[in-house]
């Protein structure tokens, strides 16, 4: 099997029973979040763009309040303890959805609700399971397997839209809700696994650890605030942040384009659900096919510059082209080849920044990062969208407003693959 497994990925021996776990809990993640995917997409077309803004301000404002929380349970809890509790947490909120659905509750009423909750789940999960592989991995296993396992999420990726395409018409939504959670569940074991691996290779036990490993006077729980002060002292952070803020407002200015050219083309909620399930089964199919075969040795072989630049010259390109033929397949095959490149490229690419800084920032400020940097820029993006759509302003003038900010992400993206390169030739 390793021969196999080997002549694909350039795993070693004894990293294969991590690669193989850190693959299923990935795996299991998206798997959970994408079976509740194409409910949201078509909650967020039936309440129509110019409530997007104020819904992705929620997911915003929620996360603000969320991380003071996770800070508290960071500082208090172990790692064993800490992530399968954050993934507990989310089971205990789909049980919640569930009982409100099977007492009666209509779907269109919890729709805002589970519109914001699940752009938060997606964020925060996601974001541990990052933090925890870097700290899984090091610099040099995570540029050889950090492709790999985001082919894991994409698979996932996969089966979550396919279950729902299948099974919506059977178990209901009601069903698909406990599917979800059961992934979840699924992925705390994996967590427990790999915990016991690195024990098992490193003599180290990784789980038995807090977030705040520093063990003089100055050392501190994980905080909102304590992120957002590493952030700004350190311009190698303020560069990941920016990074990502000039990515999610581009994907905002995309999905309100979405939200606006659908339902004028498509009037069935039926078929739009259809559409949404599919676009996303596509992506994750290229995804996987990159994320498997191409993305550790481009990393190894090109470096980290050169992959972060790849999806932001392609947006820069893709905004240009909807600007000048503004119809569904030029938006849907920007957004399928623009969210396959996120996934497969960008992510793992991006992941691999946080493995060159000290543990407490790869929890503190990466998780600030992560949600409310993301979420902020979301809620930025969707505002500016609302307020061209009230200035009379045109799908072919917003995309076109789009690619100076694709610009600034270019030249982002080349300086951090610069700073990254230096900072891990010092720590050589």
């Amino acid at each position: 099997m390793y021969e196999l497994i080997r002549w694909v990925v350039p795993v070693q021996r004894h990293e294969l029973p991590a690669l193989l776990w850190s693959f299923l809990y990935f795996f299991c993640v998206l798997a959970a979040y994408y079976i509740l995917r194409p409910v949201r997409d078509e909650m967020g077309v039936l309440l129509g763009a110019h409530k997007l803004p104020w819904l992705f301000s929620t997911v915003f404002l929620t996360m603000l309040a969320i991380i003071p929380l996770f800070g508290w349970v960071a500082g208090h809890f172990p790692i064993r303890r800490l992530l399968p509790t954050v993934y507990g947490f989310f089971i205990i909120n789909l049980l919640a959805f569930f009982v409100a659905l099977h007492s009666g509750i209509a779907l269109q009423a919890i729709g805002p609700v589970f519109f914001v909750w699940l752009s938060v789940f997606n964020l925060f999960v996601v974001s541990v399971f990052w933090s925890f592989m870097a700290d899984v991995f090091s610099t040099d296993a995570a540029r050889r397997l950090f492709g790999c396992i985001s082919a894991g999420g994409s698979l996932g990726a996969m089966t979550g839209p396919f279950i729902t395409a299948m099974a919506v018409k059977g178990v209901g939504i009601q069903g698909l809700i406990l599917v979800s959670g059961m992934f979840l569940f699924f992925a705390i074991g994996c967590i427990v696994a790999l915990l016991k691996w690195y024990h098992a290779h490193h003599g180290i036990d990784l789980g038995g650890t807090h977030l705040s490993s520093s063990k003089g006077p100055s050392a501190t729980s994980p905080s909102l605030w304590i992120g957002a002060v590493r952030i700004l002292r350190s311009p190698y952070l303020r560069g990941i942040a920016l990074y990502l803020m000039c990515y999610s407002v581009l994907s905002t200015f995309l999905y309100a384009q979405q939200t606006i050219l659908i339902p004028e083309v498509m009037p069935s909620s039926e078929d739009r659900i259809q559409l949404f399930a599919s676009v996303d089964l596509g992506i994750n199919v290229l995804a996987f096919t990159l994320q498997f075969f191409a993305i550790g040795w481009l990393l190894t072989r090109f470096g980290v510059m050169l992959m972060l630049v790849v999806m932001p010259i392609v947006s820069f390109v893709g905004f240009g082209v909807f600007g000048l033929a503004t119809v569904l397949p030029v938006l849907i095959g920007f957004g399928v080849l623009r969210r396959a490149g996120e996934f497969s490229i960008t992510k793992p690419t991006r992941e691999t920044l946080f493995t060159v800084v000290p543990r407490e920032e790869k929890y503190q400020a990466k998780n600030v990062i992560d949600t409310v940097v993301h979420r902020g820029a979301d809620a930025t993006g969707t505002g500016i969208v609302s307020l061209l759509h009230t200035w009379g302003i045109g799908l072919s003038q917003m995309a076109f407003a789009a690619m100076p900010i694709a610009a600034l992400w270019i030249g982002t993206g080349l300086w951090l693959g610069r700073r990254h390169e230096y900072i891990r030739r010092n720590q050589s």
